[in-house]
């Protein structure tokens, strides 16, 4: 069996350094701290020694990875959780990734230090970051949130393409031929879900996919709203824009402000997401609105069901987004399309 005094030689450090970086107990500098983390991977001792020791113990926390600080939907999804938590009388530790892959990592093996019973996590846009297969290798208990990354785990988020294809031939119906979409960070899986479904929009509406009108790494507001005076400069600028977050819903705005375009009257605009003030934009904005009540409600489910039954087949659970008819996509009023 490997034993605490294993881990110390393998990290050369001493029993104690390796105790208060297991417990949390004393501050360990971070060169120090992750030598000990590298060295219980190596050894498997969290694996086969920590791991086992808790099977039969609950500490009620569960630990969320998310880039939470920096993106509102995130906000409020976390919002959505920590009541559902809180519900089921547990506690909840955030630990913000800011969908770096390397903050990832180490936000996850600080959540396993902690011994929290579950895990729900937002995956980064890097699938060979090694987070998954950390929580994957020891067996815990994990929950996929919003990005339906790999279907190991149970995981529930939205339903991506037939909503951005909506979207798409909204606009089309309201004779829009250059339709955009401005979307990103790369590599998400909500992105290419969306950019699959702004495609099959396009094919179903009978329009040609311009390459140029599609922009997926735009990432942040800043750089949509680059990618807008980009767009709009070009020779045959779009008429129509679907931004594939709030995000970038935001990135948009500002771009057309910059140029001085109004929405709608030079320049209709739709967005997956909604946002609490969105019904107080000026436009109002025209979105597919997510159901965060009921994903949060689903991904603490899932995961207290994990917790209990932890040999039951992986569920994925994809909800239907609502569409919010608005001002923004330029077309007449019609309650009716709201569903």
């Amino acid at each position: 069996m490997v034993t605490m005094v294993d881990v110390a030689v393998s990290a050369g450090v001493s029993t104690a350094t390796v105790s208060h970086v297991l417990n949390g107990t004393r501050f360990v500098k971070e060169s120090t701290r992750l030598r000990v983390l590298e060295a219980i991977d190596r050894t498997g001792y969290t694996h086969n020694t920590v791991a086992r020791s808790l099977a039969a113990s609950s500490t009620k926390t569960i630990g969320l990875a998310m880039a939470a600080i920096s993106n509102p939907y995130f906000i409020d999804l976390v919002h959505a959780i920590e009541t559902e938590i809180r519900r089921a009388g547990y506690s909840l530790l955030l630990a913000d990734t800011l969908d770096d892959a390397e903050e990832e990592f180490r936000a996850i093996r600080s959540l396993h230090q902690r011994r929290v019973d579950g895990y729900l996590i937002a995956p980064s846009c890097d699938p060979d970051s090694g987070a998954l297969d950390y929580l994957a290798d020891r067996g815990l208990a994990v929950v996929l949130v919003d990005r339906l990354a790999s279907d190991r785990f149970d995981q529930v988020g939205s339903e991506n393409i037939e909503a951005a294809s909506l979207l798409v031939e909204h606009l089309a119906a309201n004779n829009h031929r250059r339709i955009a979409l401005v979307s990103g960070p790369a590599g998400l899986t909500t992105t290419l879900a969306r950019a699959e479904g702004f495609r099959l929009g396009m094919r179903r509406s009978g329009l040609a996919v311009d390459e140029q009108l599609l922009i997926t790494e735009a990432g942040d507001p800043d750089r949509a709203a680059a990618t807008v005076h980009q767009l709009m400069s070009l020779s045959d600028p779009p008429t129509a824009i679907l931004a594939a977050n709030n995000r970038m819903t935001i990135g948009a705005m500002k771009g057309f402000r910059g140029l001085g375009l109004e929405v709608p009257r030079d320049i209709a605009l739709v967005s997956f997401d909604d946002f609490e003030w969105a019904d107080l934009f000026r436009p109002r904005l025209t979105v597919v609105a997510q159901r965060i009540d009921e994903i949060g409600r689903h991904a603490v489910r899932l995961l207290l069901e994990r917790i209990a039954d932890p040999a039951r087949a992986p569920q994925t659970i994809e909800l239907p987004p609502r569409f919010i008819h608005r001002e923004s996509c330029g077309c007449p009023d019609d309650s009716s399309l709201s569903r």
